[in-house]
């Protein structure tokens, strides 16, 4: 073989090896550089989180729930009941977030607890609501 030949073929893997090396160390795209996957979720706090009693009506109690919620971000208010059961569930991502909730009379002594989550982080309330019945008896002569 001739000493130029060789001399080439060296030229061209060693270039090779060189442009697979920076396509390899460089991708597309990098998860850096990707403003929409990398959003910072905040937390939630347990001051930006309301929940008080507002009173019933002829049927139900009701709550008023308030969230602070400055970035926006996607979170879901549940309310469970004295068995744990979810009796109310729903995404929300107001900014400032206000909601009568109603929960119902008809079972008496109700223990709501109300749940806003975000992303791993959740904020509990929970009230024991007693129901006590007075009666008033007005006797009169006739």
């Amino acid at each position: 073989m001739k000493p130029q030949f060789v001399s080439n073929v060296v030229k061209t893997i060693s270039v090779s090896a060189i442009v697979t090396g920076l396509i390899i160390s460089n991708p597309f795209s990098t998860r850096a550089a990707d403003p929409v996957k990398e959003k910072k979720v905040s937390t939630i706090t347990e001051n930006q989180v309301s929940v008080q009693y507002n009173g019933s009506d002829e049927n139900s109690f009701v709550f008023r729930v308030q969230f602070e919620n400055p970035s926006a971000q996607k979170f879901s208010l549940m309310v469970m009941n004295d068995d744990g059961i979810v009796v109310f569930e729903k995404e929300f991502s107001d900014i400032h977030f206000a909601k009568n909730v109603h929960l119902s009379k008809e079972s008496g002594d109700i223990h709501p607890t109300f749940i806003i989550r975000a992303g791993k982080r959740e904020v509990k309330r929970s009230f024991s609501v007693n129901r006590i019945t007075t009666e008033n008896i007005e006797v009169t002569k006739l």
